[in-house]
């Protein structure tokens, strides 16, 4: 059985995958620093997706999606 901590992952990675895309930057040709807004869009949330899947992994939620004892962890 998985925590509750575990299943606030989908919610978190549905979210993610969903605002990938900048729907509300469509048709919008505004240009910040030379470069499309949607682009900066990009950017920001390639950084937030970083963010939150190491901070996935520092939890031990990937070891236990994977069916891996969290606590076995092993020097390679």
């Amino acid at each position: 059985m998985r925590s509750w901590r575990d299943l606030l992952w989908i919610p978190t990675f549905t979210v993610l995958v969903v605002l990938a895309v900048p729907w509300p930057l469509w048709g919008v040709d505004r240009v910040l620093a030379g470069f499309p807004v949607w682009i900066w869009w990009h950017v920001a949330w390639l950084g937030l997706c970083a963010a939150l899947f190491a901070r996935f992994v520092q939890s031990g939620a990937w070891e236990r999606v994977m069916g891996l004892d969290p606590d076995a962890r092993g020097d390679l």
